[in-house]
């Protein structure tokens, strides 16, 4: 709005009458004491506006380098792209260098990357999706295709997409929580049937998290699809993280959430499994039933804006209206 300012100026200098210059006043005002990329109710703090076109263009963005798995130049120009990025937003970025090997029995080196906000504050939330995209098309209706890389942008960037806007929000609207944001790789590297070669990334991190407390964790996986449904995935429903879900899934709803369902959906091998077995609260945002998964069709038009803004808009609301979980 500041576009106004110049106009207001140039009324009272060109001698306007009394009574236009009050009204003036009153307009300029009212638009200078208006929250600017906020929400806000009376008695709560201010929400800061989440964008799902915004988060959006980060997924084609990820799209752009093509598909993404360990050992791909893409995936190295990825990476080398989110430190750039998000150097300029968080408190302290780094990467957590790993590697496994592949089914050639070569080493394959790989790095989550964290980006942490604010890493004094004691109440933490840890945010965290996967980056690396799957070598195989194994699920394609053409069997010709099948061991093509996918494009992954559902399966991957969409989470991806909907943690680097929040991690933009975080340093224009600074909140007293610690968030840490962590995108893991090496997720969707596995062979069917072959769990060893899957969670990579997401194991390491676990294995080597410290003394370092969150109150909770959320993962989200495969939260871009245009026809967004989110049951409650089983793991955390009933294991790892009922309260967490309940209270989660209760926010959505007050939200007007659509996306967010009240049903019990499918218990996924997922990035939070590894999290919560170290004792980590841990649950996983994701719609399974996705019918272009790790196939070759798993491509942006297939996502939307309006999906990403629902989950989103969710985890912004929990950071800055946070839970205190015991």
């Amino acid at each position: 709005m500041n576009f106004l300012y110049p106009n207001f100026w140039h009324s009272l200098a060109k001698g306007a009458k009394p009574a236009a210059k009050f009204f003036l006043l009153i307009i300029f005002l009212s638009v200078i004491s208006s929250p600017s990329g906020c929400s806000q109710k009376k008695g709560q703090p201010q929400i800061p506006v989440f964008s799902g076109q915004r988060a959006f263009e980060l997924l084609k963005v990820q799209c752009d380098f093509g598909p993404r798995p360990p050992k791909s130049s893409a995936h190295d120009s990825l990476l080398v792209w989110f430190v750039s990025f998000l150097d300029t937003l968080a408190d302290t970025v780094f990467l957590q260098h790993f590697s496994e090997l592949d089914y050639d029995g070569k080493i394959m080196p790989m790095a989550n990357v964290i980006a942490r906000f604010n890493p004094k504050a004691d109440y933490r939330i840890l945010l965290c999706a996967h980056w690396d995209t799957r070598p195989r098309a194994d699920r394609d209706p053409d069997s010709l295709n099948r061991d093509k890389p996918i494009l992954g942008a559902n399966d991957g960037a969409s989470g991806v997409a909907i943690l680097l806007h929040i991690a933009e929000i975080l340093k224009k609207s600074p909140t007293p929580v610690g968030v840490d944001i962590v995108f893991f790789d090496g997720e969707d590297f596995g062979k069917e049937g072959d769990l060893s070669h899957y969670l990579m990334g997401s194991k390491y991190f676990a294995r080597n998290a410290g003394k370092l407390f969150w109150k909770f964790a959320v993962l989200l996986d495969m939260v871009g699809d245009a026809d967004l449904h989110l049951p409650k995935e089983q793991y955390s429903a009933m294991q790892s993280a009922p309260d967490v879900v309940d209270t989660v899934w209760n926010r959505a709803k007050s939200l007007g959430l659509a996306a967010f369902e009240n049903t019990l959906g499918k218990a996924v091998i997922d990035d939070h499994l590894p999290l919560a077995e170290a004792g980590i609260k841990a649950i996983d945002i994701i719609d399974f039933d996705y019918k272009y998964w790790h196939t070759l069709q798993d491509t942006p038009d297939k996502c939307s804006a309006q999906s990403l803004e629902q989950v989103g808009k969710l985890l912004v609301d929990l950071i800055y209206r946070p839970v205190n979980f015991k």
